[in-house]
This record gives C-alpha cells, sequence and structure tokens, in this order.
C-alpha cells in the first residue's frame, strides 16, 4: 500500500481509535503499582500516541503530498528501469522518454481530444547530465484534427523544496485549473511540464550551476526546453515558453526567467524569496566563488546587470507570507524593458490553500504574454 493511500490512513486511524478505547477499557485493569502493569500502561499510551501522530501526518501528507513515496519519506533513491528510444516520434526524442501516460482528473478524462492527456516522461539533459522525472500535459487541443500542424506554448512548472511533481497534479491541480481556463475562454491551451527543481535529490541545488556539482541552471534554462521542444509541438523561441513555480520553485522560476530572458519570455513566483538559501539541505552551492553568490541573488542582478526582457509575476499576502517586503524591492527593481505584475492577497499563508487562489490568475497571465507560433 502506498504512502498517499486512503486505506492505508483509513488502517492507521483505525488502529489509533482501537488503542484508544482498549486503553479506556483495560485502565482499570492495569491500575495495580507492579511492573506489568506499569509496562502496559506506558505501552498502551506510547501506542495510541504514535497511532495518533501518525494519523495525523498521514493525513497532512495526503492534504499537501510533501512525499509521494515511502522511498521518499525514507530518503532512498528510486532508480527507474528505462527502455530508451532514441528515434524520434510519439515516444521521445534522444533526451526525452515517456514511460508511461496517465488520464487528467477532468471531464472527458478518459478521451485524449476530450480531456487531453499526461506523458509521465524521463528528461536527460544533453549538457547539464541530470536525469529527471517529469509529468507533461498535453491539452485537449492537442489531439484535435484542427491543431495538427499547429504548435502550443508551454509552461515550467515547479515545486517547492522537498515536494513531489505530484504535488502539482493532486494538490495544486495545474491540468484541471489550465483545462478550466481554457473552457472558459480565459487562456489559451498550453502545455505543461511539471516537475520539482530538486533534480538532485536529496540535496536542493537552488537552481544554480554548482562548481563541479549539478549544473540544474544549465538543465532547466537549456536541456529541459530543447528536450521538449524536439518531442512536442512546441516552438523553440523565448516567445512559447514560461516558467512558474511556488516557494523554491518560485525563486527557480524568476531566476531562470531573469537570467535568460532569450528562453523563456514569462517568469511567475508564488511566494518566491529572491536569494539563494545555503543551508544543510544545501551544501556549500558556490564554493566561494562570491560572484556567483550575487548572481544568485535576484535583487543584485537587478541593481549590478543591465536591464533585460521578460515579463515577471510576484505573489505575496499583506497578512501571512514572509515575502512582503522583499517582494515589494522586487517590483521596484524591475526596470524597462522587462515589465512586472503583482498578486497581492489581503492574507494567505505558505501553503497549498492560497496557491489555489494564485494559480488560475497566473495561468491566464502567463497565456497573455506567449504565443504559439
Amino acid at each position: 500500500m502506498g504512502l498517499t493511500s486512503k486505506l492505508v490512513l483509513a488502517v492507521v486511524a483505525a488502529a489509533a481509535v482501537g488503542l484508544f478505547a482498549a486503553t479506556v477499557w483495560l485502565w482499570p485493569r492495569l491500575a495495580r503499582r507492579s511492573a506489568a502493569a506499569v509496562a502496559g500502561r506506558v505501552g498502551l499510551l506510547l501506542a495510541t500516541q504514535l497511532t495518533l501522530f501518525a494519523s495525523v501526518g498521514l493525513a497532512a501528507n495526503n492534504a499537501f503530498l510533501f512525499y509521494g513515496s515511502w522511498a521518499d519519506l525514507f530518503g532512498r533513491k528510486q532508480e527507474l528501469g528505462v527502455v530508451t528510444d532514441h528515434a524520434g516520434g510519439a515516444n521521445g526524442s534522444r533526451h526525452l522518454t515517456r514511460i508511461g501516460t496517465q488520464q487528467p482528473d477532468v471531464p472527458g478524462g478518459g478521451v485524449p481530444a476530450a480531456g487531453g492527456r499526461i506523458d509521465k516522461v524521463v528528461v536527460s539533459g544533453r549538457l547539464s547530465g541530470i536525469e529527471s522525472p517529469a509529468y507533461v500535459y498535453l491539452p485537449p487541443e492537442y489531439f484535435r484534427s484542427a491543431y495538427a500542424k499547429k504548435t502550443f506554448p508551454a509552461v515550467v512548472v515547479l515545486t517547492g523544496y522537498p515536494g513531489t511533481a505530484e504535488n502539482l497534479l493532486k494538490g495544486l491541480r495545474y491540468p484541471q485549473t489550465a483545462h478550466e481556463r481554457v473552457k472558459a475562454g480565459k487562456a489559451q491551451p498550453m502545455i505543461l511540464v511539471m516537475l520539482r527543481p530538486t533534480v538532485a535529490p536529496p540535496r536542493d541545488t537552488e537552481c544554480v550551476d554548482i562548481p563541479e556539482g549539478p549544473q540544474t541552471e544549465t538543465f532547466f534554462a537549456k536541456d529541459l526546453p530543447e528536450a521538449v521542444s524536439r518531442t512536442y509541438r512546441v516552438g523553440n523561441q523565448a516567445r512559447n515558453w514560461g516558467i512558474i513555480g511556488n516557494s523554491t520553485g518560485g525563486y527557480c522560476a524568476l531566476k531562470v526567467g531573469l537570467h535568460h530572458p532569450d528562453r523563456y519570455a514569462a517568469s511567475a513566483g508564488l511566494s518566491a524569496y529572491y536569494k539563494a538559501a545555503e543551508d544543510p539541505t544545501t551544501g556549500d552551492l558556490f564554493h566561494g566563488d562570491q560572484a556567483l553568490r550575487d548572481r544568485a541573488d535576484l535583487m543584485w542582478t537587478l541593481e549590478n546587470r543591465p536591464p533585460s526582457g521578460g515579463s515577471f509575476l510576484v505573489t505575496t499576502s499583506r497578512q501571512g507570507e514572509g515575502n512582503l517586503k522583499s517582494t515589494m524591492r522586487f517590483i521596484d527593481k524591475v526596470k524597462a524593458p522587462a515589465q512586472v505584475s503583482s498578486i497581492v492577497l489581503d492574507s494567505g499563508g505558505h501553503n497549498f490553500t492560497t496557491w489555489r487562489r494564485e494559480i488560475p490568475p497566473a495561468l491566464e497571465w502567463l497565456s497573455g504574454r506567449l504565443s504559439a507560433g
């Protein structure tokens, strides 16, 4: 049974209720001062507490999808057994392999031309050497004869750290939201490339090219768009590409967009921060190179590098978010020819509930700044 299985949660919750009932029922019999009675009381209390905490933890994980599997929870590396087809065509290009498909959770999801399709793929970076799993959402229009010779804009969608790509499907509902926006006439059909920024797990690379380490920025700025463009009907110009993320993914989206306006025309950071974190999860990102550290500081880049193009969307809340002041500073520092927009909620925390309020307008914003051809 998987970590996110409802059956697992039900079994653990039932065990917690059963142990609580057993504790109440057996307590009078264990009221004696003998060693066996004391051990019984301690055992029942510990077992009840453990199952109660496990129930709460599983419920929270099912709601927010911090971990997608037992292996992910315990930090075990999961090797994918992949048969790689190096020919072009439906299954992928040399650097992108489709290893499975699934139905989007939308009306008509069983028929691609009605509900679209989600491909599970493995992207192998030509320049970075990084290999990462991802999900690719193809909108219904992709499978309709009227669009057979047309290209689509694409948006890279990133989770936070240490989130899983499944968060974007289940918790944040990106495919469903994109589908709804198109049906409402508020967005154009777009391909979504969904993955986590943690491409060298369990290390948080902050989407930088680490000296003698993972070349994460190169992967997102060059390898990923190249592999997707060669496999799906997506253009390879900046106007065809956008990038969005939340938390760490938001920082990554803004950073990659700021440094690579020739690749991404629009970048959106939901609850983003603006300077690379440096802590035990990141390790030594810069190896003492201050120039690299400055480059990973978005405020420094805006202040010290010539203005570049691109459009940026940032989000925050007047109450509940810790990035309000830094977001206002970022807005002030963006200069033409770049453009900046914002979503400022009255209140909202650093969580899925807040991001689900921001994703629909953010997708509309991206749609309005990207083109298919």
